[in-house]
């Protein structure tokens, strides 16, 4: 029986069985290519998409389990990259191999969400679950003030 899955603010319809991993569904199901696949067990965070602003783990969370709620892939977070993260990843140039760059964006959107003003031990502890084998941490806690900053910066409300 087909699903539907509310991704990126759209009405989805996937033939898929309900334990079906979401990354294999968004990646080969609707073709969104960003998710990427890290370890398949949930511990590196490469596969991070937010369901209702909450970050998770695609590899581990079947598709049946997310009815009704609200998933954003790294595609939905800005229709043109122009989501703070995004900006100030770039500004930053916080990739080095760029692998699991999608996760840790959306981990560090979904922190700005609920923390706008984050520490530094806020960031730590938020993006903790999220590896980087390049070490590029530095630079990602760098992006992650500099998007809170922008965030809410006068230019940027709107």
């Amino acid at each position: 029986m087909p699903l539907k899955l509310s991704v990126n603010h759209e009405l989805r319809t996937i033939d898929l069985a309900p334990d079906t991993p979401l990354l294999w569904a968004l990646r080969d199901g609707l073709g969104l290519k960003g998710t990427k696949y890290g370890c398949g067990i949930g511990v590196c965070g490469a596969c991070t998409v937010l369901a209702d602003g909450k970050p998770v783990r695609s590899c581990m969370t079947q598709i049946g389990s997310l009815t009704g709620r609200d998933i954003t892939t790294i595609e939905g977070l800005s229709a043109d990259a122009t989501h703070p993260v995004q900006q100030a990843w770039e500004a930053v140039d916080v990739p080095q191999c760029g692998y699991c760059q999608p996760g840790q964006i959306m981990a560090a959107a979904a922190l700005l969400a609920r923390t706008p003003h984050p520490t530094d031990a806020d960031i730590d502890k938020a993006m903790s679950g999220n590896l980087c084998r390049c070490g590029t941490y530095p630079r990602i806690r760098q992006a992650i003030h500099r998007a809170a900053e922008a965030a809410h910066a006068p230019a940027l409300r709107g």
